[in-house]
Formats: structure tokens, sequence, C-alpha cells
């Protein structure tokens, strides 16, 4: 039998909001808790409490956040209050409770990175994106979780388990930032940090009915990182709207001399409003990607979203750059980076690693120079036509995923619409695509399948154009209106 839930649309109490129960409070954006908490309509300590109370109640369904630090929490909101009561704010996240991705280093707090390796492991200090979000003022209480070393869009491991999705308890959230979306969808946190090298920003995003962005790499700076000259993997905001994705992206974003990637521009500018007129904006919309598969029902929902662009003023054609070697770069440089990054492990702890993270570092030890060269000749190739087709169209708008959430207890996809698929990330070509491109790509909420499951459209800007993204993606949500809580939540 499988477990399902339905759906039920957003519908907030119209009660001010100090006084609303947890769930109505865990659910409002975070922008609106954020002037709260700086009028002193809202503590801190209050709205820490609410949400662990939602995170009692809810996260045992779901399994979304795998560590839990309350009491760390608890000292942090009443800084933050203390503060408060002085006339004194830390950052645009003041009070603002959040939960980091089980790959990001967190001083004090256990982060297992999947791996039962790292099982018990306590970062000394923490990456640059934490403590950027910490200083900002938000209040950390707990991390989320992950696939082991963020390999694959299914989010399970052997430490914590599978996590699940609020929308179908029977199906998969997506990956590798599955338990941020899904502590998201579910009002167990307002905002969360993830990061995406194939998708797993944006992935579950999508299977969740929330929002996440594929910055431009350098946007968000990698410190410290083994791969500092890598612009495969970024990390970037989650939320469950774009304006919540931007004001996390404030406090995230900005130039780090460490960062030999790094963007010298100023993060606060992801702060402002994001309204912009779009009339006679060339947008492009898909047509196959090169003739990937998709199941219908993706089909089916993302194009029915063409005439809200329309309705914006935007002037839309099918069109897309050509994807040749797009898919050998993105395996290749996916292959170099598994090397890189976890080939030391391999060699010490191979029957402690999953078989598909083996299979890439295999693959790439087995990399030759000339092989190498290729991929990067593909890839400058790829990028070249894409910048002639960005000097015509402003965006680019294309689905996120090529099939709706499956079964949590299957790995990966392995066919579609009756095509066998060769490969555990070969149903991922959607997002790959993009993250060989560089491009800043998000993924926002597009509607659901007649099953009830979330269905996420993937729009993707002009090289470094992060802002642009966030504003058309802000003003299809305002159209669209696609957004649901969870019956699990509720």
């Amino acid at each position: 039998m499988t477990r399902r839930t339905a759906v039920s649309v957003l519908s907030l109490s119209s009660a001010p909001l100090a006084a609303a129960t947890p769930p109505s409070l865990c659910f409002e954006s975070a922008k609106s808790l954020a002037a709260l908490l700086r009028k002193k309509k809202l503590s801190a300590r209050e709205l820490l409490d609410a949400h662990l109370k939602q995170i009692e109640r809810v996260n045992p369904k779901v399994n979304a956040i795998v560590t839990l630090v309350a009491d760390q929490a608890r000292a942090k909101a009443k800084q933050c209050d203390e503060a408060a009561a002085r006339g004194q704010f830390f950052g645009p996240l003041h009070g603002l409770p959040v939960a980091h991705k089980d790959l990001e280093d967190t001083k004090g707090i256990r982060t297992t990175y999947g791996s039962p390796i790292f099982k018990d492991h306590v970062p000394e200090s923490d990456t640059l994106m934490i403590h950027r979000i910490r200083e900002a003022g938000a209040v950390t209480l707990g991390k989320t979780n992950t696939p082991e070393f963020g390999a694959g869009s299914q989010t399970f491991n052997t430490v914590f388990g599978v996590t699940r999705n609020p929308h179908d308890l029977s199906k998969t959230c997506g990956g590798s930032s599955g338990g941020a979306a899904v502590a998201l969808a579910c009002g167990m946190i307002p905002i969360a940090d993830g990061s995406d090298m194939g998708g797993s920003l944006r992935n579950p995003a999508a299977f969740c009915n929330v929002v996440g962005f594929r910055t431009s790499p350098g946007r968000v700076p990698k410190v410290p990182s083994i791969a500092a000259w890598s612009t495969l993997s970024v990390v970037g905001p989650m939320a469950r709207n774009v304006a919540d994705c931007a004001l996390l992206l404030s406090a995230m974003a900005g130039p780090d001399e460490r960062s030999p990637l790094s963007i010298h521009e100023d993060g606060a500018r992801f702060a402002k409003p994001l309204g912009r007129d779009f009339k006679g904006v060339r947008v492009a919309w898909f047509k196959d990607l090169g003739g990937i598969p998709f199941d219908h029902k993706i089909l089916d929902v993302v194009n029915a979203r063409r005439k809200v662009f329309e309705s914006l003023g935007c002037i839309v054609e099918q069109a897309e750059p050509g994807f040749e070697g797009a898919d050998e770069a993105f395996r290749v440089f996916r292959a170099l980076a598994f090397h890189q990054q976890h080939a030391a492990k391999v060699a010490r702890h191979r029957p402690q690693i999953k078989s598909t993270v083996l299979e890439e570092v295999d693959l790439g030890s087995r990399l030759t120079g000339a092989e190498i060269a290729k991929a990067g000749s593909l890839r400058s190739a790829y990028y070249q036509r894409a910048g002639e087709f960005f000097r015509k169209y402003e965006f680019f708008i294309l689905p996120v995923t090529q099939v709706p959430p499956f079964d949590v207890n299957q790995p990966y996809v392995s066919e579609i619409e009756g095509r066998s698929l060769g490969n555990y990330i070969d149903w991922m070509r959607s997002c790959y695509y993009i993250s060989a491109l560089n491009n800043p790509a998000i993924s926002v909420p597009a509607g659901f399948t007649p099953e009830g499951l979330p269905v996420g459209l993937q729009i993707v800007g002009r090289h470094q154009d992060d802002w642009g993204v966030l504003q058309i993606a802000h003003a299809f949500e305002e159209a669209a209106r696609v957004q649901r809580i969870p019956a699990v939540a509720l």
C-alpha cells in the first residue's frame, strides 16, 4: 500500500501573526517574519519555538532535519532578542530559523556528508556561506538530510535513512538538497541553503513545490574548497518563494579574496524589490533539449505555463541553443570533480562508500589528458553557441526535471516513456545541461500532475544575471500562484 497525503491550497490565517498558531506562523514568508522581528511584534524565541514544535510534530513523518541543536538555537535566539531590545539587529536574517545542508561544515554541529565514515564528525569551523548566514543573524537549528556526498538526486543514506516527499510520502523528495526542500515545504524552516552540481538545488525544489536557485559560479564563494577553480558545483539559497530566496542570497553573496571565481558585486543588491516590467522581453521556450525523453505529465504542466509569460508581456518563441557536447562535457568534469574530492576517502574506506560514488571516482581516475581536453573544448563550444543564443533571448524556459517524483525505494530512474536510461544521472539531463553552461538557473513551482505531485519550471538567465532570473521568476510566481502546503504539515 502506498502512503499518500492529499494537498491543501495555501491559506493562512488573517489573525495577527504574533498571535497565530504555530502552523500558520511557520508558513509565513521569511521577509514578513523579518519585518515583524524588526518591529518587535514577534520575538526570535517565539519564532524559534513555533518552528521547533513544527519539527517535533512533522519531521518524524518525513525525516528532513537529521541533526537538531535546539539548545544552541535557543541561545542564539536569546541573543537576537537581547540585541533587538537595545535597538540593534545582526543583519537581514536577524532571528530567522535556518537549517544547513549536511554537506556544509558547521562549527560545533555534527556534519556527516551522508556518509557512515563521518557519522560522528563535528567540524571546528564553518564554511564561508554558513559563517555569512550566521553573521546575518539567522538562528541555526540543525542540519538537513542529503545523499552520501551529495551523489544523485534521491535523498537517502545509511546514516539517517530516506527523506520522504511531503506531498506523497511514498515518493522521493529529490536531492541532493532534499532535506532542505522538505523542511521548507513542511514549514520547519523559512529559509535554507543548498548546493548544486547537476541539479541538487533545482530538482528537490521542483519535487517539493518550493524554490531553489542555482547561482552563477562565484556568486556565493565556496571557501574552503579543494576545487576552487571548478565551476560545476555551486551553493545557493532555497525558500518557499522567490523573494525569500533573494533575501537569503543577499546575506550569502559577495566577493571573497580566497575564492578565485568570486564575483565582485555586493550581495546587498539582492535585498532590493524584485518588481520589473517584462513587456517586450524576448523569452525562449524549450523544444526537446536535443531529443532527451520527458514524462508527458511534466510536459503538460510546464507547457500550460507558457501563457503566463505571455500575459507578462514577454515575446515567447520556441527556441533553444544546440546542446551538442553538453552531456559528454558534464560527465567528464563531474567524474574529475568526484575524483578530486573523494579519491583519498575511497582509497581508505572503499567498502563503506556507495557504488555510484565509487563509479564516479573510478571513472575520474581513468580519464586521460586527451579526454579532459576534449571535454573542455566541447564545453567551450557549447558556451559560445549559448552566448549567441542569449544575445537574442534574455531568458530560456524549460522543465526542471524529466519525470515527476518517483518511488522512494527506487534509487534512480531507469526508464522514461519506454526509453531505457543507461546511467544513474541520465534522468537529470534537463538540469545538468544547464550546469555545464554555468548560467544562473532557478526552479519555481509550475503546478501539479493529476496525482497531485509537484512539477517545477526552470528559468535560465544570461551570464551572471542572477538578478534578472530572480526578477522574472518572481513575476511568474506572482502570476501563476501554484504553491500549496502539503497536508502532512498542517
